[in-house]
């Protein structure tokens, strides 16, 4: 199983604006390898996911890890060269934002028609080949997992194209995204609601797992490719 999508939110004229340095590792990346954070009105240090707060902003790339050892080094006041509150739990609270928008994003795909719930209904949408992401609650029984995946591997091997299998998410925020009860399972049919939301998955699972553009995995450079792993087979 195996996507890249494209960054659906920002303009593409931004892949080829200028390197950025990480503020921990002083390594210069893309904008879209990294996070933003602004000084907000308390002199709090604010995530700014969207790349759209006004003001100076510190980068930091974005892992869990990176964003945790900036915090812990006090490198936001040393960069913004002011004095800074910082919570002690803004890894924390960057993940919690990034999973809302994944949420967001979900139910964004939802109102577009392009999500199927229901483990009969998802199994017959596999065999017409028009599921294009398939997803599972973190806490889904391990046989139903794995019964649609095979299926939905087999039928896109067979058509040539991508598997993308997802479980990023518990079924109680599947469901709570869905405006349902108890969503286990659900799938996408291929769509610019379903790219967005590949793309805000896809940042959060690299946040999760540390994997960066430096393994050659940057979603934004390799949408055509179809190689980005999410989620777990």
């Amino acid at each position: 199983m195996a996507t890249r999508v494209e960054i659906a939110e920002e303009p593409t004229t931004e892949r080829h604006s200028p390197l950025r340095t990480c503020i921990v590792t002083r390594t210069q990346k893309s904008p879209e390898e990294l996070l933003r954070f602004v000084v907000g009105p308390d002199r709090q240090i604010v995530p700014d996911l969207a790349r759209r707060l006004p003001g100076r902003g510190a980068w930091v790339t974005a892992e869990r890890e990176v964003v945790q050892e900036a915090v812990k080094r006090n490198a936001f006041a040393r960069s913004l060269k002011q004095q800074v509150s910082v919570p002690l739990d803004l890894a924390d609270l960057v993940e919690q934002l990034m999973l809302k928008r994944v949420m967001e994003a979900l139910s964004l795909a939802n109102k577009a028609g392009l999500v199927t719930i229901g483990f009969t209904r998802i199994d017959a949408a596999i065999a017409k080949g028009s599921v294009a992401v398939l997803l599972h609650g973190t806490d889904a029984a391990e046989d139903g997992v794995q019964k649609l995946n095979r299926r939905f591997q087999a039928v896109c091997r067979e058509i040539g194209r991508p598997a993308p299998i997802i479980q990023e998410m518990t079924v109680e925020q599947m469901s709570l995204a869905l405006g349902r009860s108890n969503v286990v399972h659900a799938a996408l049919s291929a769509g610019g609601a379903t790219n967005h939301f590949l793309n805000e998955v896809g940042r959060l699972t690299r946040y999760r797992s540390g994997r960066s553009a430096a393994d050659g995995e940057l979603a934004a450079n390799d949408a055509a490719q179809g190689t980005l792993r999410t989620g777990k087979v």
